[in-house]
């Protein structure tokens, strides 16, 4: 059974994103950008929201083709095309770039799909990640803790009603201070 995997980088306080969707402050660099290629190369799919793919859709496509950037950023140009989507979206008709539009989280539907065979399924999104966790359907959790303090912007995670237990699998210290902590859910 594939799982889901929500990754996604924060700040040390909590932020995905600081105030007008500014993620500047995100510290990623050749070895972290290569873990990311080695972590999603053997995914099975993108899971996204119509804002994350956008912004996705406007640059990776192409990115391989600039000549200023990095080993690893033309690494995940290729994953990125290559890898099979689905875009969250009640507004969009059509997505390029192998992507397939789904219009709501139909829980039945997402268990169809992890039961299909290939690797995991990254998530990535906010407000996608909370409609996903808010039908408990996220295996897992890869946060990337930038240390940055952002003081405001956009939380990763929203108010809930109840705890959800989760278990350290792996943490791990990049060497420009980003840290990466991985959780299972408890089941």
């Amino acid at each position: 059974m594939r799982k889901i995997v929500v990754q996604m980088s924060v700040s040390l306080d909590g932020f995905f994103e600081g105030p007008g969707g500014d993620i500047g402050w995100h510290q990623v660099d050749e070895e972290l950008h290569q873990h990311f290629n080695d972590v999603i190369a053997p995914m099975g799919g993108f899971l996204s929201g119509r804002v994350t793919h956008e912004l996705m859709a406007a640059y990776w496509p192409t990115a391989d083709q600039d000549p200023t950037a990095s080993g690893p950023e033309r690494e995940f140009a290729r994953i990125w095309r290559d890898m099979p989507k689905f875009v969250y979206s009640r507004t969009l008709d059509h997505s390029d770039w192998n992507a397939t539009v789904v219009r709501e989280v139909d829980v039945e539907q997402v268990r169809r799909l992890t039961a299909e065979p290939g690797g995991d399924l990254a998530l990535g999104g906010a407000d996608l990640a909370a409609a996903f966790a808010q039908y408990d359907l996220i295996d897992e959790y890869r946060i990337y803790v930038h240390p940055v303090l952002v003081g405001r912007g956009r939380r990763l995670f929203p108010e809930a009603d109840a705890p959800t237990g989760l278990r350290l699998v792996e943490s791990r210290v990049f060497g420009n201070g980003v840290v990466l902590l991985r959780h299972e859910r408890v089941r």
